[in-house]
């Protein structure tokens, strides 16, 4: 309340010096770029004058600006796509051992011989792509063990994802 009676009185004794000043800052800034389009202008066409495209100086800087927004994009797709594949790792895993163990418990239940882990071919190659995928997370992480059951392959490729900040 003590502020807005300030600024109220300030005004109505009109001082207009805030304003000016503001006034001239914008002025100054105004021509302060203008200058600064007109040096860039200028290095721009003694560069275009002096250089072939491929090498001039200005293009590069703006190439290699453009090439560093790209890698950070592709960088944090890189990421996403790695966690969307574990999660479809997850997740088939999930659904082909659960419907494996319930065809096992059909079979048994009306009396077909079950299948062994080695006689399962697609079984056994799906169990050495999760253990490469898990491999490689791993030697990314720096994680070296070697026990594939106890791993928790979320967590191993959440500790790489940390690491490559």
């Amino acid at each position: 309340m003590c502020v807005r009676l300030w600024n109220f009185n300030f005004k109505e004794m009109g001082h207009e010096h805030h304003h000016q000043a503001t006034d001239g800052l914008v002025s100054l800034f105004t021509k302060a770029n203008h200058d600064l389009n007109v040096v860039q202008f200028k290095l721009e066409k003694e560069f275009q004058q002096l250089y072939p495209d491929n090498v001039n100086p200005i293009k590069l800087v703006n190439r290699i600006k453009k090439v560093q927004e790209d890698l950070t994009f592709l960088n944090q797709q890189c990421r996403d796509l790695l966690a969307a594949k574990q999660d479809l790792i997850d997740k088939a895993r999930t659904s082909l051992i659960g419907n494996r163990n319930l065809l096992r418990r059909m079979q048994a239940s009306m009396g077909i011989s079950l299948v062994t882990d080695s006689d399962d071919a697609a079984f056994a190659n799906f169990n050495q792509i999760i253990d490469e995928w898990t491999e490689q997370v791993r030697s990314r992480s720096g994680d070296e063990r070697n026990n594939s059951d106890s791993s928790d392959v979320n967590k191993l490729l959440f500790s790489a994802i940390v690491q490559s900040n």
